[in-house]
């Protein structure tokens, strides 16, 4: 194997997180608070009102979003679609690491840094190990 190749793929990952963390956060607030704003993403990622502002005008041109000044900001089925797949891959991790014996709150955030470089093959293999 190219001693390379799991760097490379390491470095894509980084560039693909925000996109997860947003929309699945996103998706979480408009679910439970029926909108999602700016403030409230700076404050539920510890991050700055402008350092949000920023990434998601960013995601805003990726096509993942919507948003306009003192509007809400909502996902666009592509941003949905990467929504679901965040929520689905990071419940599947949890459970995966409390079958395995870590405690939930530490399964928790051990899977934030964890979720963004699974592979596929390797999420449908916990899937397939946990009998779903």
């Amino acid at each position: 194997m190219d001693r390379a190749k799991p760097f490379q793929v390491t470095r894509k990952h980084h560039g693909k997180e925000a996109a997860e963390d947003y929309t699945e956060l996103i998706l979480d607030l408009t679910e439970s608070k029926g909108e999602a704003r700016t403030g409230e993403i700076a404050a539920s990622l510890g991050i700055s009102h402008v350092t949000a502002l920023r990434t998601m005008k960013r995601l805003q041109a990726e096509g993942y979003l919507e948003t306009g000044r003192g509007k809400p900001v909502t996902l666009t089925r592509k941003g949905r679609d990467l929504a679901l797949f965040s929520r689905k891959r990071h419940e599947v991790l949890v459970e995966f690491f409390v079958s395995i014996g870590v405690p939930r709150k530490t399964a928790e955030i051990d899977v934030e840094g964890a979720e963004h470089h699974i592979s596929k093959v390797t999420l449908e293999k916990v899937i397939e190990f946990l009998g779903r």
